[in-house]
Parts: structure tokens; C-alpha cells; sequence
């Protein structure tokens, strides 16, 4: 509505005329290919393999059937791209490749596998990258995975090429949605993975600048990577948030998930390293205050409700010092969270906000949050409604905490 696109005939509009010519500019190309760098998640990277030195690679194995994706990079809410890098074209860029499709489809089932052919090159290479994952043929609107396991024949796929592969293998999961891949996390011979997501069309390029060290990865897991045995046990139509001890149910989402874990929401690491400190932080007790006569100030409550004026505004600051303690210039996400104490069946965590800063090697920066106790520090009790919970809330980002106790 911004846009004026029902205020009529849109060719007689500020923006009616818009094509090509104004979209696919070298600065909107660019701010494709920035956008794919900064989603693209470092998920392992044992031994500092990443990044590869281009110039100590005289042949690039990149093998997969996603290696030389391209529509399948723009997800299925799209529009027309300007032109498409696949991870072939982007890597290719770079340095001299070999590349095999090692599955004919992504299904990669019954004899679509390509193994020897796949295996042959990572054998001969300086390097392998191996692209799987997933695509619209796998995933989409009206199409939900029941699996969480590679499809069809992947998972042998990776597993064969590593112990094939000359040198470092870097595998790179390319889908929506995650995947049960403890296998490759758990493998030796896999030293690094990347999840890209659906990259867009500039995708190949940015995953040739995170690989070869042009970019220093900083994106985070958006959602929480399950093992199989979730899909296997609890029905895709149970979205009950909270686990139920009674039955074994475990729960959904980072808040509220009990079970083992693949990767964690938020999960993402960097060719260098963060140190993070407290500068400021609230006083450990906060009391909201209570009209006279409430029935609090006679019985013991666990919570009260997070509304009239004595919830206005009891706000506290959290401020915090970042430094790159490492020796390559980075973006870095904190992540805020907040731990409740536990009554009416209250989040084991939830995320109270996040701020990313870039920083130099050896630099430092700083965050700050604003919390709002009555409103950031509620939670929803057995019957809907909102409530703040009396007690110890323990406030973390990484390994720091701090304690504030909200009282009455």
C-alpha cells in the first residue's frame, strides 16, 4: 500500500514504470550476493579448515545435486531473477573445478546414484565440496517433508566422497528447513559444514566467498535442528509448544524442546572468535508495586498480572561489550535471553533480543537492551493470559548470566 499499487492505473505512478533496467543495477546484484553471505550459517569447521586458500587449490572436486542449482537457490516465493551463480559458477570463479552431479535428481533414489563417477574426482582434487539438501521437488507449499534425513541416497553419497576425497571436504546443505545430519557432524573426515538455506540468485557466489575467506560467515540457525527419531515419534499435526512428561512428549521450538538436539537455534560460528562483558547490568531485584489491599500482600503468589500502573514502564538496561579476540575482521549476532522461574509451565528460555555488530580484528563495540520487566519478562500461564512470574529470572547471553529477582 506504500507503494501506491492501489491508488490506480500503476503505469501512471511513481513506481508503474519499474523493469529490469532499475533491479538488475551492479548495486542491487551486489546486495543480492551480501544478503546470501550474510544468511550462510558455519555449522563445523573442525581444524580451522575453512577457509580454503584459492591459491593453494589447483582443482576444486565440487560434486552434488545441488552443486549446480539454480532455480531451486530462489526458494518458492520468488520473483524473476536478474541471473543466476549456481555454487558451480561461483566456486568455478575462483578456481579451476571438477564437477559431478553424483545423484541424477535430488531425490537421489534407486540407481540415480552416481558414486563412482563423484568418488573419482574428490579422489584427484586438492579439495571437495560436496552441495545436497534439498529443492521445490522436495519441499514447498503443499509438499511437507516427513523425513528428516537426506533424501534418497545422499547421506551414502557424502559419506563415500569423504573417505574417497584427497583433500578437505566442505559440505553444504542447501534447503528450507533443517536436517538430521549427525552423521557428517559426527564424521572426521566431513571438517566443515554450511547450511546456505535457499541463497537466492546470487547464492553461488556468496558461498564461493564464505568458503574461499572473502567473507567471514556470521548468520545463525533460525529455527531448532530435531533428529529423526522427533519425526519418527511425534505426529507433524501435535504443535503443542510445551513437553508432557506423562506421555514423553517432548516439546517444540527452542523454548520448550527437552530432547536431543542435531544444532540449537542460534547456532553459527566464525573464522574468529568473540569475547563478551558486562558493563551494565540491572540491580539483582526489581519489585512491582502493588495497590493496597491486593490479595499478594496476604498470600504467596507465583505470579501477578502484567497490567495498571504499577506495571508502567519498570524497565531495566543491559549493556554489554563485545571484542573480536581474533585476528579476522567479523560480524557477531548477542543474543539475549531470559530464563523464568519455573511456574505455569514456563519456557526453559526465550529470546528477549538480538543486535549484530562488525568488528575489526581485535576490535570492540558495544549493545545494549532495554527490558521491559512487566511486558518482556511474562509469561503465559495454564489458561492464556499473561502473567509475571515472582522470583529469580535469569538473564544470559552466552556463557554470562546475571540474576534479577522481581519481587512484589
Amino acid at each position: 500500500m506504500r507503494l501506491g499499487f492501489f491508488d490506480g492505473d500503476p503505469r501512471k505512478l511513481p513506481y508503474g514504470t519499474l523493469g529490469p533496467k532499475d533491479v538488475c543495477t551492479s548495486d542491487s546484484q551486489e546486495l543480492a550476493r551480501e544478503t546470501a553471505r550474510q544468511g550462510i550459517v558455519l555449522l563445523k569447521n573442525d581444524k580451522k579448515t575453512l577457509p580454503l586458500d584459492p591459491n593453494s587449490i589447483k582443482s576444486l572436486a565440487v560434486i552434488g545435486p545441488n552443486a549446480n542449482a539454480t532455480r531451486t537457490m530462489i526458494g518458492n516465493y520468488e520473483g524473476n531473477p536478474c541471473k543466476y551463480t549456481s555454487p558451480l559458477q561461483g566456486l568455478s570463479a575462483c578456481v579451476s573445478t571438477v564437477y559431478q552431479a553424483g545423484c541424477q535428481d535430488l531425490a537421489c533414489a534407486g540407481n540415480s546414484l552416481q558414486l563412482d563417477a563423484a568418488k573419482e574426482a574428490a579422489a584427484g582434487a586438492d579439495a571437495t565440496v560436496l552441495v545436497v539438501g534439498a529443492g521445490q521437488s522436495i519441499e514447498t507449499e503443499s509438499l511437507d517433508r516427513v523425513s528428516l534425513l537426506l533424501p534418497g541416497q545422499q547421506t551414502q553419497l557424502v559419506t563415500e566422497v569423504a573417505k574417497a576425497a584427497k583433500g578437505p571436504v566442505v559440505l553444504v546443505i542447501m534447503s528450507g528447513g533443517p536436517f538430521d545430519i549427525t552423521f557428517a557432524k559426527n564424521d572426521d573426515l566431513v571438517p566443515s559444514i554450511l547450511w546456505v538455506g535457499y541463497p537466492g540468485e546470487a547464492g553461488g557466489g556468496a558461498i564461493a566467498d564464505v568458503i574461499f575467506g572473502a567473507f567471514n560467515p556470521s548468520g545463525r540457525l533460525p529455527v531448532t535442528w530435531y533428529p529423526q527419531s522427533f519425526a519418527d515419534n511425534v505426529p507433524m499435526t501435535d504443535m503443542r509448544m510445551r513437553p508432557d512428561p506423562a506421555t514423553g512428549y517432548p516439546g517444540r521450538t527452542y523454548r520448550f524442546y527437552t530432547g536431543e538436539t542435531v544444532y540449537n537455534f542460534g547456532d553459527g560460528l566464525s573464522y574468529t572468535s568473540f569475547e563478551h562483558r558486562l558493563v551494565q547490568a540491572p540491580a539483582k531485584t526489581v519489585s512491582i508495586a502493588l495497590e493496597e489491599g491486593h490479595e499478594c500482600h496476604s498470600r504467596e503468589c507465583e505470579s501477578v498480572d502484567p497490567v495498571g500502573s504499577r506495571c508502567l514502564n519498570p524497565a531495566v538496561d543491559v549493556r554489554l561489550s563485545v571484542r573480536n579476540s581474533g585476528g579476522v575482521a567479523g560480524g557477531h549476532t548477542v543474543f539475549l535471553f531470559f530464563t523464568p522461574p519455573s511456574v505455569h509451565n514456563a519456557p526453559r528460555k526465550h529470546l528477549l533480543g538480538f543486535e549484530k555488530v562488525f568488528l575489526g580484528a581485535g576490535g570492540e563495540g558495544r549493545v545494549a537492551f532495554s527490558v521491559d520487566v512487566c511486558r518482556d519478562l511474562s509469561v503465559v500461564d495454564e489458561l492464556g493470559n499473561r502473567k509475571v512470574a515472582l522470583g529469580t529470572h535469569t538473564l544470559h547471553v552466552g556463557s554470562l548470566k546475571h540474576s534479577l529477582n522481581v519481587g512484589i
